[in-house]
């Protein structure tokens, strides 16, 4: 056992468990294991579905827990499919996707990563952190292990996330960015006990992009 505290991550993504933890990385403060919950199917904005889930799933674990909501965004379509793309890539697959922009000359989008933090009280503030990478929507390239990564092009770069190495793809990506910022406030509130002050003195404000 580390010994550490027990950080739940709301997911039964075995791969999005190992990048979670690959990007936080060891001097990580909590232990960060995976809890499978049948959690409603939520709409609206992504702020609004972020903090319902991370409410209902703090509820069930009964303790500290992180949840997370990604969406893939076309600029054509003005933000869609956004929340939904599970359910467009289930239908479409990534070949679908770049196909939904065949009539469009702009093949923009952007990949948005929202992580909400709860610390499984329910008076407590939920946290959000949010990250976004923009790219262009492209025709599938490289291995098909990981959701819509084939036709994701990342700006700055010439291939696709799937065809991108570990380590640089988790540097640069939308989930990475995230959790830099959800990395960042853990490290300033262990900051904040070693230098002896009251970390619960003052309501965590949103983190802010």
């Amino acid at each position: 056992m580390s010994g550490k505290n027990i950080l739940t991550f709301v997911t039964g993504n075995e791969n999005k468990l190992k990048e979670v933890i690959q990007i936080l990385g060891d001097s990580f403060p909590f232990q960060i294991v995976s809890q499978k919950i049948d959690l409603p199917e939520l709409q609206g904005e992504p702020d609004d579905i972020s903090r319902e889930k991370c409410r209902l799933a703090a509820k069930e674990v009964k303790g500290p827990v992180i949840c997370e909501d990604t969406c893939l965004c076309f600029n054509a379509l003005k933000g869609l499919p956004g929340p939904y793309i599970k359910w467009f890539l289930d239908k479409l697959k990534p070949e679908g996707l770049h196909k939904m922009l065949s009539a469009y000359d702009d093949k923009t989008g952007y990949a948005l990563c929202t992580f909400a933090y709860s610390t499984g009280n329910p008076e407590d503030e939920i946290i959000l952190f949010r990250g976004q990478t923009d790219g262009q929507i492209v025709e599938p390239q490289g291995p098909r292990t990981f959701a819509w990564d084939p036709c994701f092009l990342p700006d700055g770069f010439d291939k696709t996330y799937a065809e991108l190495d570990k380590d640089v793809k988790n540097s640069i990506s939308h989930r990475g960015r995230s959790l830099d910022k959800l990395r960042s406030f853990f490290a300033d509130k262990e900051k904040v006990k070693e230098d002896g002050g009251e970390p619960g003195a003052k309501k965590p404000r949103k983190s802010e992009d």
